[in-house]
């Protein structure tokens, strides 16, 4: 429990990430506040608190409300959980009631969009700080309304802030909330740095019968050998996209030994068969073409990295026919779906000089 004076967390989304993220604040001492958009699960956290269960058990009393401005009213951190495709809508929702001073929160930041909002901000002459996580620092599955797995807790690693003049300011309310490990970096290092959106990409490529016929399947036990050989070529190109905007980031491997305390002796296969093994499966691999691993990574994501490296001539083979094969496949335009990306002032970013990304 914490020994300092409670920070009211309004958190803007009751998915897996939401409710995880409310119960480890709530363990913490601090006063989460949940806002839920469907009544049932406001009913059903409101008798029944958040129950967690896995590495955080326990049933934590949250406030919840589907009231978005009663939410974020009184609260001094606002944290934004929800997909990125549900984002740029919650934004400009959202902007009319951010109040000078609040600190904004992006758990795992995709598209720029923490770019996105702070031009907003500025535009609306708000002076309010921006966080934008390079990942989510604790992992949940929601199992009901008011039940999540919470599979770890992890150091977030780098997150860029905005205005840069807020970083130290930025740094202290994150590592207050959820312990060290934050560092500061630029957007364009978190845009470069995000591993999920490849990784997912060539995960569901490969299993994609087994996501269409909604099978039964282990989600690490899918990165077969074969699998971690696309997704370790895939690494390269990102890894040599940030290289030439001067940018030095972790590879997946690296992310993998750093993130689930794996050995780094280990190839990718073996990390994915021995997570696989420990988690007795878990979590399960998806079972819908309207995964987020498609909805969300391949428009947010992948999309992303490709239109950087097209404005700085570079081209990144594996990426951009893994968005045009799962197009096809699911009779979708996923980079049309992208509602942030012309708005975020990616060229105005990838013009800067490399300290400042």
């Amino acid at each position: 429990m914490t020994t300092h004076t409670p920070i009211r967390v309004a958190i803007l989304g009751a998915g897996g990430v939401g409710l995880a993220c409310a119960a480890v604040l709530a363990h913490k001492g601090h006063a989460p506040v949940l806002w839920a958009r469907h009544d049932a699960a406001v009913q059903a956290i409101r008798a029944q608190g958040v129950q967690a269960q896995g590495a955080l058990e326990g049933r934590f009393p949250v406030l919840v409300d589907s009231d978005l401005a009663t939410v974020v009213e009184h609260a001094a951190v606002i944290l934004l959980t929800l997909p990125a495709n549900g984002r740029r809508v919650l934004f400009d929702r959202l902007l009319p009631m951010i109040r000078p001073g609040q600190t904004l929160i992006i758990s795992g930041d995709l598209s720029l969009g923490g770019s996105y909002l702070h031009r907003r901000l500025m535009a609306a002459g708000i002076e309010a700080d921006v966080a934008a996580w390079s990942t989510t620092a604790v992992m949940g599955r929601r199992l009901a309304a008011h039940q999540v797995q919470i599979g770890g807790i992890r150091p977030v690693g780098p997150m860029a802030v905005l205005p840069v003049s807020a970083q130290n300011r930025a740094l202290a309310v994150c590592t207050e909330l959820f312990g060290p490990g934050f560092t500061a970096a630029g957007p364009l290092a978190i845009l470069m740095g995000n591993l999920n959106p490849p990784v997912h990409m060539a995960n569901a490529l490969c299993n994609i019968t087994r996501i269409e016929k909604a099978e039964a399947w282990g989600n690490y036990d899918g990165i077969t050998p074969a699998v971690a050989r696309l997704i370790e070529d895939l690494d390269r190109e990102r890894l040599e996209l940030a290289s030439r905007c001067g940018l030095t980031v972790r590879s997946v491997r690296q992310h993998f030994h750093r993130s689930f305390d794996l050995p780094d002796t280990l190839t990718l296969a073996e990390m994915a068969a021995e997570l696989h093994r420990r988690r007795r499966g878990a979590p399960p691999g998806p079972t819908s073409l309207a995964t987020r691993f498609l909805t969300e990574d391949l428009p947010f994501g992948v999309w992303p990295m490709i239109r950087a490296a097209q404005l700085l001539g570079v081209h990144l083979p594996l990426h951009e026919a893994g968005l045009t094969l799962l197009s096809s496949l699911c009779g979708q335009d996923f980079a049309a779906a992208n509602d942030l990306i012309d708005d975020c002032g990616l060229d105005e970013i990838l013009a800067r000089p490399a300290a400042e990304n």
